[in-house]
């Protein structure tokens, strides 16, 4: 995927709109995930294997894939459905103590939520994680605050995890609040 001659400046392309929809499923209980690339939510029920999936939820958010405007490397990132800005909804979550070691500096946390359920659906590779750690490390640089991306399979609880999903593109630049 990453060409070693190459010093990556990436950016994002593919940009779409869409939602993160959540389903669940009534014979096993597990929790699905996925981005569809519309602003309908799939309400009707719908079967998979083992699973007898219900809509759960969905939350606006946004996809893209980034390519290296040096060398044209591309890399999809189909199995990343969004990403959620940590709010410190957990001090014993692993992301929530990131995030408090890294404000004083003003750098907010952001966690790149892939499918569920997570044994069995594809998740985002270190790499991947890495490269989109890198566009955003290349984005600093012009900005007053930083962006740690982290995969999501560090929250501690993502069930109960109250992170804020990340609606679009300009909103990811945004500074957080200060806490109270």
């Amino acid at each position: 995927m990453r060409k070693d001659k190459c010093s990556h400046i990436w950016e994002m392309v593919n940009v779409a709109g869409g939602l993160i929809v959540m389903k669940k499923c009534f014979h096993c209980g597990k929790v699905s995930t996925c981005f569809c690339f519309h602003n309908k939510p799939p309400l009707e029920p719908s079967h998979e294997g083992e699973h007898f999936w219900n809509f759960v939820e969905g939350d606006p958010a946004f996809h893209f894939d980034l390519k290296c405007v040096n060398c044209d490397t591309l890399v999809k990132l189909d199995e990343m459905v969004g990403l959620m800005m940590c709010t410190g909804c957990d001090e014993r979550c692993e992301v929530d103590v990131i995030r408090r070691k890294l404000e004083p500096e003003g750098t907010q946390v952001y966690i790149a939520l892939g499918c569920r359920p997570i044994a069995e659906r594809k998740q985002l590779t270190e790499e991947k994680t890495a490269i989109v750690q890198d566009y955003f490390d290349q984005q600093d640089k012009s900005l007053k605050s930083r962006i740690k991306i982290v995969p999501h399979k560090m929250v501690r609880s993502i069930d109960s995890c109250y992170a804020d999903v990340i609606k679009d593109v300009d909103a990811l630049f945004i500074t957080a609040p200060k806490r109270r």
